[in-house]
Order: structure tokens, then C-alpha cells, then sequence
């Protein structure tokens, strides 16, 4: 049985304005069928503790499993002066997540500034690795997931985040299928050949059972030979769905797949539905 729910990073556009915030989202949701939603604290995280027993609450009375995405500002390879801001914010997002009752935490790992990634790695794992130490410390459980990233200058190539996942327990990628296709910026990385050649090297990097419990994102994408430039609807761009779709359910993946797209729920639904059509 190879299965998926589906939902949106960040509250959907038809959430009322009361109860409004996380809250809302979850019921929203809900009511469209649809039980994921990550948390969108991709700013800041400010937000009580009362309030994530709030998020909690909704999510589990409402039947939807919750990430967060850490904030954008977040850099594995940032100066030393820089790197224990970057360090905060990630600590910060798993600390009040696990509190909300996320169980994922999606952070962007950060930039090359123009060094080569292996010797990047060489800085990013320890200091990725410090910061799970210090998690399961606390008894803090959140799985630490860095994102594929869409731009070729960025850290967060699929070996990237492979290697990462492979040194450190406790971590696993979030496999962004719009960055992945519009990274090398040529539109490549969209054919059924190459994303089987993906999904059997993260299984046999991080193991079988690491394909049950996939976090992915996924949105149309414009792109230059750069990479990304902005994210589209999903039946605006050349991202052939539905060939992965069939990938991901002949290697019986499972998981979440997180909407991007700026029709956020309404594309949630079309990928949905075209899920369970396949």
C-alpha cells in the first residue's frame, strides 16, 4: 500500500479570518481533505508556548500531521560570527515545533559562497550534527529535514542533503521536485528515468524503509539556466506530475507531499486527486 496526504506549506488562502492563523489553517484544511500542513515560520519563530498547545490541539482533533519550515535565514556555512543567529532560528523552530506537535522541521541549509560542497559538507555536518546532539538531549524527537534547493549556487543539491541525511541520525532530506527540475536549469531532471535513478539512490543511501516516510514539497516552477525564479501553479509549468506520481507509486513511496504553489489548497487538491487517480 503506497500512500501520501497531501496539504500546503503555510495557512491556505480560503482560511477564514476567524479562528484565523495556524488554528484556522488546521480546520480549513481538514474540511477540504486534506491532512498535512506545515507551519510556515519561514521569517521568524514568534509564537507562545500557549499557542503551539493551540496548534496542537487542532491538528490532533482535526486528523492533520503538522511540520514547520524553519526560517529562511538559516546558513550551515555562515561565518562563525554569523553561524550561532542561524544556529537560534533552527533550534528555535524545532524547539516550539515539537511544542505545536511537529514532527518535521524543513530548513534551507544555506549558500556555497562560491566553495566547492564538499568542502562545505565538511563544516555544515558537524554544525548540523551539534545541533541534533543537543535535541535528543532534551528528549526533543523532530526530524531535521534540509531542503533540496532550486538555484546551483545554493547548498542543497540531492547529494547534498543525501550526504547529511547518511552522516546524521535523525536527519532526512525534503525533497523539493520544482527545485530539483529547475536547479541544473536546462529542464532536465523531469523525465521518469531520472527521478527512478533519484528515488533508488535515496533508497539505497538511507534505506528501503526511509521511502515510507518521504517529506516532499512540490509547486509549478520558473526557472532561468540559473534555476529557480518563482514558484507557479502546477498546470503552468513543464513539471510532468503525473510520471511522478507513477514513480513514486511503483517504488512504493509514502509520506507527505507539501503545496507550494500560489493556489496553495487548490493545487493540493488537483495533486490529491490525481494521486488516487494513478
Amino acid at each position: 500500500m503506497s500512500d501520501f496526504i497531501f496539504g500546503t506549506v503555510g495557512a491556505p488562502i480560503s482560511t477564514p479570518k476567524k479562528p484565523g492563523g495556524s488554528v484556522g489553517a488546521i480546520q480549513t484544511l481538514a474540511s477540504l481533505g486534506l491532512h498535512a500542513f506545515e507551519l510556515g515560520w519561514v521569517q521568524s519563530v514568534r509564537v507562545s508556548e500557549e499557542t503551539c498547545l493551540s496548534i496542537k490541539n487542532a491538528a490532533k482533533v482535526n486528523n492533520v500531521s503538522l511540520s514547520v519550515h524553519a526560517p529562511y535565514f538559516i546558513n550551515l556555512n555562515s561565518t562563525d560570527e554569523e553561524w550561532p543567529k542561524s544556529r537560534k532560528r533552527l533550534m528555535d523552530a524545532a524547539y516550539f515545533g515539537n511544542l505545536a506537535g511537529a514532527t518535521d522541521i524543513i530548513f534551507h541549509p544555506g549558500s556555497y559562497f562560491g566553495t566547492p560542497a564538499i568542502e562545505v559538507l565538511k563544516k555544515a555536518i558537524p554544525r548540523l550534527e551539534d545541533c541534533m546532539f543537543e535535541l535528543r538531549s532534551q528528549n526533543n524527537f523532530v526530524i531535521l529535514r534540509p531542503e533540496t534547493m532550486g538555484k546551483s549556487a545554493l547548498l542543497g543539491s540531492f547529494d547534498d542533503v543525501l550526504e547529511m541525511s547518511r552522516s546524521i541520525e535523525g536527519v532526512f532530506p525534503c525533497l523539493d521536485f520544482a527545485h530539483l527540475h529547475a536547479r541544473p536549469g536546462d529542464g532536465s531532471v523531469n523525465s521518469t528515468s531520472e527521478w527512478e535513478s533519484l528515488i533508488e539512490k535515496y533508497s539505497k543511501t538511507l534505506g528501503e524503509d526511509s521511502l515510507r516516510a518521504i517529506h516532499i514539497h512540490l509547486s509549478g516552477i520558473e526557472y532561468s539556466d540559473k534555476g529557480e525564479r518563482n514558484h507557479l501553479p502546477l498546470r503552468e509549468s513543464d513539471l510532468l506530475l503525473s510520471e511522478l506520481f507513477s514513480v513514486l507509486k511503483s517504488a512504493s513511496c509514502q509520506g507527505r507531499i507539501l503545496c507550494e504553489s500560489p493556489i496553495m489548497e487548490e493545487d493540493a487538491i488537483y495533486m490529491h486527486e490525481l494521486w488516487n487517480s494513478i
